[in-house]
């Protein structure tokens, strides 16, 4: 019997007996909770708790990884099946303006059977390959079920239909923040790093500052930005016609790239300093000048830890990215503080929840690439 699939059962048993979902009058006020066994009528129910507590047991056996897989699968799809027809059960004994969301008792088993398919994916040890097409094949499941309607009763998506072009504006300014302070931070950090590398006292001098910068606090960075832009802003001629101001995209994307330099500056010397001195001396051996000792040697062996580095910037900056709501620069957050100030708990999730999606998808696909540079060496030899 494997101890994490015991664990998973025994937390997925007591979650059970968790309000599995909430029926409100409206979007603001609070709702009241429902057990897993009430949302509907038994006939309904019965075949979603069945399929909970089969993958609950499915998840105990030690060795046999792929029957752990399929109960985590069938627990999942249990699990959408109660949301399923719980929400359209509630909403037609409820008022006209009623919402129904998933409770404690859901996220909790959601991410009992996420963990358990987690702990049987590491035992399968999957190569990176296969886990890119594991991550496409959940993000696929994961679309044709929101975009089929299934779940089109729960609030947060009945915020979503009225908000789904400004959805999509916020998600590209989130990218964008994101995947754009990243860009910044890998065009000035490879150069810095690399000149640290060959200077010691460069090293030293640079590393402490963006340590520094590292320990401000997020909401601090980005309301430092807020006086300093905004003076550019006022007194350099052709900065607000760019979109430099106190409030909006520049502050928040500064910040940003400020939290980015350290990773990629810090892991690119690490990268280069992780060269063999063997390998070094072979290519002193050849004639080779230090420029091609760089781009021949160094950043090919250093790569994965430099991609590492990327990796930490990635998912930091995806995060980071929503405090940007609250200064104007758009991104999800805009809905997690708009929810916030509405008291709309559903709102929030419309922010945070895709927000969750991206940072860990990004995490995969970041890991197969470490993984990838870090087999082709090998496979060279």
């Amino acid at each position: 019997m494997s101890a994490p699939g015991l664990l998973f059962a025994i937390l997925g048993l007591i979650t059970l007996l968790a309000p599995f979902m909430t029926v409100a009058a409206n979007r603001i006020v609070a709702g009241e909770g429902v057990m897993a066994w009430r949302v509907a009528a038994p006939s309904v129910v019965a075949p979603g708790l069945v399929a909970v507590i089969l993958g609950l047991a499915m998840g105990l056996p030690a060795g046999w990884t792929r029957v752990r897989v399929s109960g985590a699968v069938i627990g999942l799809a249990g699990l959408l099946w109660l949301l399923t027809q719980g929400s359209a059960a509630l909403l037609s004994q409820a008022g006209e303006y009623a919402r129904t969301s998933p409770a404690a008792g859901f996220w909790c088993l959601l991410a009992v059977f996420l963990l358990l398919m987690a702990d049987a994916l590491a035992a399968m040890k999957p190569g990176p390959l296969m886990r890119g097409a594991l991550l496409a094949m959940v993000l696929g499941a994961l679309a044709v079920i929101l975009w089929s309607g299934m779940l089109s009763n729960l609030s947060v998506l009945q915020e979503f239909s009225g908000r789904r072009d400004v959805f999509f504006r916020e998600f590209v300014r989130h990218l964008g923040l994101a995947f754009g302070s990243l860009a910044a931070a890998a065009v000035i950090g490879f150069p810095l790093g690399i000149l640290c590398h060959n200077r010691a006292k460069l090293r030293s001098a640079t590393l402490p500052v963006l340590s520094f910068l590292q320990t401000i606090p997020s909401l601090a960075m980005f309301g430092l930005m807020i006086p300093i832009l905004g003076w550019v802003g006022n007194t350099v001629p052709g900065a607000q016609a760019i979109g430099i101001a106190g409030i909006g995209f520049a502050p928040a994307f500064l910040a940003l790239l400020l939290y980015s330099l350290l990773p990629v500056v810090g892991n690119t010397v690490a990268g280069l300093a992780s060269t063999p001195p063997a390998a070094l001396e072979a290519a002193r051996g050849m004639g080779m000048t230090p420029a091609q000792r760089l781009l021949r040697v160094e950043l090919p062996l250093g790569l994965p830890i430099i991609l590492t580095g990327l990796r930490i910037v990635l998912v930091q900056n995806i995060g980071l990215a929503v405090i940007a709501g609250l200064i104007g620069g758009g991104g999800f957050g805009t809905f997690v503080f708009q929810g916030l100030n509405q008291t709309a708990t559903d709102l929030i999730l419309l922010g945070a929840l895709p927000t969750v999606v991206l940072a860990l998808t990004a995490a995969i696909v970041m890991d197969i690439l470490v993984e990838l540079t870090r087999r082709t060496p090998e496979a060279t030899r």
